[in-house]
């Protein structure tokens, strides 16, 4: 069967895929890996935070959209990758058992001016549950091959330091949201994206060939193995919390600790370098806004700016989130 095209995209077309089913155990390994926060890893623990009970990392939710999309549409296309999520909600928590479906819908199509062998589909994708409440709305770019053209390869020379990479041992204070300081960068640590993590990430969640396959993905646009835009991002989170676990022990030396909640969203997610493996990314999080909260009093909203540089110095990654954290200790 003829694989779809850029061609074959056109306003007003809806692909859906689905269910799949959010298993416990899915949940709790996600969690371990990427996202350790206690209302992702345990039931009691989840009880004594600002979620309640045990519910799935936002990120994770992101993920199975793209497995969904996958399924429902660049498994079988042109595909060559996405340059970016301009918005995403979580409107919702996934529970253990939700069974997530995806309706993905095409909103525009633009023929590259500069690059005649290719054109970028602008979506719109709703992950519902099984009572057809949406837990998740994205609205995204994804750029497929035109019909008759075959993109070349790019030159790709990768990384082949084999040396680990080291945990940072530094901690700051931890502060409540309403002491700390705007414009306050604080440096996540490096990761390095290894060929076996970036191929089971994507057997799982992304599985396009040139995340899949190391000499498919050769012949590719990308010229080489390359991580889904989805595990940098997990990547993000999972440094966010090494940094911040060094931050937390150190503040529960001298007072209280505050807490952080769930992420309602994030804008301008842009993947601005491809992830080869070898690659070391370092992540940094700039705290660029901040809010009380009028519904949840003692909590705010924070909005931080992300990036991560790849050992080039060139950045690879960034986007704008928000996430609910004490404002000031309880009375």
């Amino acid at each position: 069967m003829a694989l779809l095209t850029f061609d074959d995209l056109a306003p007003g077309q809806e692909y859906r895929a689905g269910p799949v089913t959010v298993t416990r155990e899915a949940m709790i390994a996600f969690a371990r890996e990427y996202d350790p926060q206690p209302f992702h890893l345990d039931e009691a623990a989840a009880q004594k935070t600002f979620v309640g009970t045990l519910i799935g990392s936002g990120w994770q939710t992101a993920a199975f959209g793209m497995r969904l999309f996958a399924e429902a549409l660049v498994g079988h296309a042109t595909s060559m990758g996405a340059p970016g999520i301009d918005k995403l909600r979580w409107l919702k928590p996934v529970l253990p058992g939700d069974a997530l479906s995806a309706t993905i819908r095409v909103e525009e199509t633009r023929a590259s001016a500069s690059k005649p062998d290719r054109g970028i589909a602008r979506f719109t994708l709703t992950l519902s549950d099984a009572r057809g409440e949406a837990v998740m709305t994205q609205n995204f770019a994804a750029m497929f091959a035109r019909a008759g053209a075959t993109p070349q390869p790019r030159d790709v020379t990768l990384d082949t330091d084999s040396a680990p990479v080291p945990e940072a041992q530094d901690a700051e204070l931890f502060p409540y949201l309403g002491e700390a300081e705007i414009g306050r960068v604080r440096a996540l640590g490096a990761h390095r994206f290894e060929a076996d993590a970036i191929m089971a990430f994507a057997r799982e969640y992304d599985p396009q060939v040139f995340h899949l396959d190391p000499e498919a993905a050769r012949a590719t646009h990308f010229g080489a193995l390359c991580a889904s835009g989805w595990q940098t991002a997990a990547v993000w989170m999972k440094r966010l919390h090494a940094t911040f676990g060094r931050d937390l022990a150190l503040t529960a030396r001298s007072g209280p600790v505050p807490q952080l909640g769930p992420s309602p969203g994030f804008k301008g997610m842009r993947w601005r370098q491809p992830v080869y493996a070898g690659d070391t990314l370092s992540y940094a999080c700039r705290l660029i806004d901040r809010r009380s909260s009028a519904s949840r009093p003692g909590w705010g909203i924070a909005t931080h700016h992300n990036t991560a540089h790849n050992q080039r110095g060139e950045l690879a990654f960034e986007f704008t989130g928000s996430v609910f954290w004490q404002w000031a200790p309880p009375r």
